[in-house]
């Protein structure tokens, strides 16, 4: 059997009780603004697709690995965005897989280009525990002789993202309802609003020309839930001659970060990024590896902004 060092596994078995939620978190979140808030669907002016995958505390028994897929698209003359969103996360023997709707209604509101949406988001989170692949002192323990449960969840979503050719802001509380699990027994007990669980999104970015091949990029986004650290992650990037993306950033009390992105072409770009811990978990990992490409679909080429700098 594989060994874990799992965490998260840990606390579900110190209680009687577990909570289900699916918190993304991505150092390239920029390249993947789908999975933080829906009124983001459609706003690329064309249909978009994204994939992303993070291989974080590489080298650690049961770290977490994340894998993402989005794909959005305007609809009713640009006034409106549709987009679905995939996700599996696994940590340990624990595993979630998510699946969203997301829709963006868009309003012109400045002369400039700026499009202030407003999104709702719906769907399911599938959990799973593996605890017959967790190693025990007894191998006949019958606690762990089989899945504790495989249940889907309810969950939605509200943002509002506002964006012109320049710069962007946005806010999302990606979702609204408390999932709680008896693990043991795999029944849903709630499934409610709670305002002091909700995980608040607020994030933003300007780009400024430095000369006539190169631009930069300062970003920043924030998240706070109740009873816990405001947690804020900076970033400075740089595009040269209209291609290459690269800069880093800094997460409070976590890493800093490492990020590049390289415009193939007009409708294909691919991005990597590095977090490198400042937590002691720095002794025990070779680093978080982040990869991302995305694909804009469209008949018309030249109707392709290039580059996109959100």
């Amino acid at each position: 059997m594989r060994k874990y060092l799992v965490i998260v596994l840990l606390t579900i078995l110190a209680g009687s009780t577990a909570v289900a939620q699916y918190e993304p978190h991505f150092s390239q979140y920029i390249n993947n603004e789908m999975f933080i808030n829906p009124a983001y669907a459609g706003t690329r002016g064309y249909m978009a697709a994204a994939m992303l995958y993070r291989d974080q505390w590489t080298g650690m028994d049961g770290a977490p690995k994340t894998g993402t897929f989005s794909f959005h698209t305007p609809f009713s003359r640009d006034r409106a965005g549709l987009g679905i969103c995939v996700m599996n996360d696994r940590i340990g023997v624990s595993s979630q897989t998510a699946l969203v709707l997301n829709y963006a209604y868009h309003l012109r509101v400045t002369e400039n280009n700026g499009i202030l949406s407003f999104g709702l988001q719906g769907g399911f989170i599938n959990a799973e525990e593996k605890l017959r692949d967790v190693t025990t002192i007894d191998p006949n323990d019958p606690e762990f002789a089989n899945n504790v449960y495989h249940k889907l969840m309810p969950n939605f979503g509200f943002g509002t993202y506002y964006h012109n050719d320049r710069f962007y802001a946005g806010l999302s509380i990606p979702r609204f309802l408390k999932n709680k699990i008896d693990p043991f027994s795999s029944k849903i007990e709630s499934s409610r609003l709670n305002v002091k669980n909700w995980h608040y999104y607020l994030y933003s970015a300007y780009v400024a020309d430095l000369g006539e091949s190169v631009k930069m990029k300062p970003s920043v986004m924030i998240k706070a839930v109740s009873g816990a650290p405001v947690e804020a992650e900076a970033n400075l990037n740089f595009l040269l001659k209209d291609v290459f993306w690269v800069g880093g950033g800094y997460r409070t009390g976590d890493a800093v970060i490492f990020i590049t992105q390289y415009q193939i072409s007009k409708q294909l770009r691919i991005g990597y990024s590095f977090d490198y811990s400042l937590t002691k978990l720095q002794n025990f990992n070779s680093g978080t590896h982040e990869f991302t490409i995305g694909y804009d679909f469209t008949f018309d080429k030249n109707k392709i902004v290039s580059p996109r700098y959100f």
